[in-house]
């Protein structure tokens, strides 16, 4: 009776052909087992991975971070099952981690503008200075968020451009979120000549913020007098709304705020220069 090595390349090397499919033949339910294991654990990390979804939803957790967290999970599941797999076979686990470890070494070292991008990617996930539909200005792109990615975040613009902008620049740059709070102020200047009547003018403008029901009566609105300018007294105007009637009473109050002064006959100066002419000799 021959004995066959137990090792598969001690078997290709002796050219076995034999010891090779009988080697293979005895492996056969541990090949199995381990790709039942793969089959089945993948399946199950998949349905992990959305059910996981499904419980920050009913959580009501940013979307932004779903999609960070299920791949975490289903990862992490998924590389428990090779594992397991890889021990039903007989591979040394041990052994795996570390030669993954040092390839994971080698490629950061090689990667690091992209490590740089996924560090900033899981800062913006976990500190949250913004979530997707805030209005966000970072110095040099502003628009809504739409989409946080690991490696980037796309932000669509007031004129409807899609910007996308790598993580490490946002974590590098001063972020202003509109949205962060519930309540913004609104801080509006009108100008009126010299020779108009202030008083009819801080009327005018009361009776505007008192037609618009979007804006808010606490804090409580302030009209009154801000400069004397060269060419003009200078109203000023602060009024408090919701974050998301921003812009529209924005638009309301320049509009209608022209309209009332246009009613009284209050004019708005036009910038003017005096020149004198010397007549010598």
């Amino acid at each position: 009776m021959k004995i066959y090595p137990l090792s598969l390349a001690e078997l290709i090397q002796n050219r076995d052909f034999d010891g090779i499919v009988a080697l293979v033949i005895s492996k056969i339910p541990v090949i199995v087992s381990a790709t039942l294991i793969l089959v089945i654990g993948f399946f199950i990390s998949n349905l992990i991975g959305k059910l996981v979804v499904k419980g920050l939803q009913a959580k009501g957790v940013d979307p932004s971070i779903h999609s960070f967290i299920k791949t975490c999970v289903t990862l992490l599941l998924k590389l428990a099952f090779i594992l397991s797999a890889m021990s039903t076979i007989g591979i040394s686990v041990t052994s795996f981690l570390a030669a993954l470890g040092a390839a994971g070494v080698t490629a950061g070292l090689g990667l690091q503008q992209s490590v740089s991008q996924l560090a900033s990617g899981v800062q913006i996930l976990i500190n949250h200075p913004f979530k997707s539909g805030d209005f966000v200005d970072l110095g040099t792109v502003s628009g809504k968020v739409h989409e946080i990615k690991l490696m980037y975040t796309t932000f669509i613009t007031v004129d409807n451009k899609r910007v996308i902008v790598p993580n490490s620049t946002i974590t590098s740059s001063n972020i202003i979120n509109y949205n962060a709070e519930n309540r913004r102020r609104l801080d509006l200047l009108y100008s009126i000549a010299y020779d108009q009547n202030i008083e009819e003018a801080k009327i005018a403008i009361r009776e505007v913020i008192a037609s618009n029901k979007l804006i808010l009566t606490d804090p409580e609105p302030v009209v009154a007098v801000k400069e004397h300018g060269p060419n003009s007294v200078n109203i000023a105007c602060l009024i408090w709304c919701k974050s998301d009637d921003y812009w529209d009473l924005l638009y309301y109050m320049q509009e209608n705020v022209k309209l009332a002064f246009d009613k009284k006959n209050i004019s708005i100066p036009y910038p003017q220069l005096d020149v004198h002419i010397s007549k010598e000799g």
